[in-house]
Protein backbone atom coordinates (compact mmCIF):
# COMPACT_ATOMS: atom_id res chain seq x y z
CA UNK A 1 0.00 0.00 0.00
CA UNK A 2 1.29 3.41 -0.98
CA UNK A 3 1.66 6.19 1.57
CA UNK A 4 -0.75 9.11 1.49
CA UNK A 5 2.07 11.43 0.43
CA UNK A 6 2.33 9.63 -2.91
CA UNK A 7 -1.35 10.21 -3.63
CA UNK A 8 -1.09 13.86 -2.62
CA UNK A 9 1.94 14.40 -4.85
CA UNK A 10 0.14 12.79 -7.79
CA UNK A 11 -2.93 14.91 -7.07
CA UNK A 12 -0.83 18.08 -6.95
CA UNK A 13 0.83 17.21 -10.26
CA UNK A 14 -2.54 16.54 -11.94
CA UNK A 15 -4.01 19.73 -10.52
CA UNK A 16 -1.00 21.73 -11.72
CA UNK A 17 -1.24 20.30 -15.23
CA UNK A 18 -4.94 21.17 -15.29
CA UNK A 19 -4.29 24.70 -14.07
CA UNK A 20 -1.60 25.27 -16.68
CA UNK A 21 -3.94 23.93 -19.35
CA UNK A 22 -6.78 26.25 -18.32
CA UNK A 23 -4.49 29.27 -18.26
CA UNK A 24 -2.63 28.66 -21.49
CA UNK A 25 -5.00 26.94 -23.93
CA UNK A 26 -7.52 28.71 -26.16
CA UNK A 27 -9.62 25.76 -27.29
CA UNK A 28 -12.73 25.50 -25.12
CA UNK A 29 -12.87 21.69 -25.29
CA UNK A 30 -9.30 21.43 -24.02
CA UNK A 31 -10.13 23.88 -21.25
CA UNK A 32 -13.09 21.69 -20.23
CA UNK A 33 -10.84 18.63 -20.15
CA UNK A 34 -8.32 20.49 -17.99
CA UNK A 35 -11.09 21.47 -15.58
CA UNK A 36 -12.12 17.81 -15.41
CA UNK A 37 -8.52 16.90 -14.64
CA UNK A 38 -8.45 19.43 -11.82
CA UNK A 39 -11.70 18.05 -10.38
CA UNK A 40 -10.35 14.49 -10.57
CA UNK A 41 -7.18 15.61 -8.77
CA UNK A 42 -9.36 16.94 -5.98
CA UNK A 43 -11.31 13.66 -5.99
CA UNK A 44 -8.06 11.73 -5.60
CA UNK A 45 -7.19 13.85 -2.58
CA UNK A 46 -10.61 13.22 -1.05
CA UNK A 47 -10.27 9.48 -1.55
CA UNK A 48 -6.72 9.43 -0.17
CA UNK A 49 -7.69 11.28 2.98
CA UNK A 50 -10.86 9.22 3.35
CA UNK A 51 -8.84 6.03 3.18
CA UNK A 52 -6.14 7.39 5.48
CA UNK A 53 -8.58 8.63 8.12
CA UNK A 54 -10.86 5.60 7.85
CA UNK A 55 -14.15 7.42 7.30
CA UNK A 56 -16.46 7.55 4.29
CA UNK A 57 -17.11 11.30 4.16
CA UNK A 58 -14.53 11.94 1.46
CA UNK A 59 -15.87 9.18 -0.72
CA UNK A 60 -19.40 10.55 -0.46
CA UNK A 61 -18.18 14.04 -1.35
CA UNK A 62 -16.51 12.62 -4.47
CA UNK A 63 -19.95 11.69 -5.82
CA UNK A 64 -21.07 15.32 -5.45
CA UNK A 65 -17.95 16.53 -7.26
CA UNK A 66 -18.54 14.01 -10.04
CA UNK A 67 -22.14 15.24 -10.36
CA UNK A 68 -20.97 18.83 -10.69
CA UNK A 69 -18.36 17.75 -13.24
CA UNK A 70 -20.96 15.92 -15.32
CA UNK A 71 -23.30 18.92 -15.25
CA UNK A 72 -20.44 21.24 -16.18
CA UNK A 73 -19.50 19.04 -19.11
CA UNK A 74 -23.08 18.77 -20.37
CA UNK A 75 -23.81 22.49 -20.17
CA UNK A 76 -20.40 23.46 -21.46
CA UNK A 77 -20.56 21.16 -24.46
CA UNK A 78 -24.07 22.36 -25.29
CA UNK A 79 -22.85 25.96 -25.22
CA UNK A 80 -19.86 25.09 -27.38
CA UNK A 81 -22.08 23.35 -29.95
CA UNK A 82 -24.36 26.40 -30.11
CA UNK A 83 -21.36 28.70 -30.38
CA UNK A 84 -19.77 26.56 -33.08
CA UNK A 85 -22.99 26.63 -35.13
CA UNK A 86 -22.89 30.43 -35.12
CA UNK A 87 -19.16 31.14 -35.41
CA UNK A 88 -17.64 27.87 -36.70
CA UNK A 89 -14.94 28.24 -34.07
CA UNK A 90 -14.53 27.29 -30.41
CA UNK A 91 -11.67 29.64 -29.68
CA UNK A 92 -12.27 31.36 -26.34
CA UNK A 93 -11.01 34.65 -27.76
CA UNK A 94 -14.10 34.76 -29.99
CA UNK A 95 -16.55 34.00 -27.18
CA UNK A 96 -16.36 37.49 -25.68
CA UNK A 97 -18.24 38.82 -28.69
CA UNK A 98 -21.95 38.42 -27.95
CA UNK A 99 -23.20 39.89 -31.21
CA UNK A 100 -23.43 37.73 -34.30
Amino acid sequence: MLAIENYLILSAILFSIGTIGVLTRRNAIVIFMCIEMMLNAVNLTFIAFSRHLGNIDGQVFVFFVMTVAAAEAAVGLALMIAFFKNRESIDVEDINLMKL
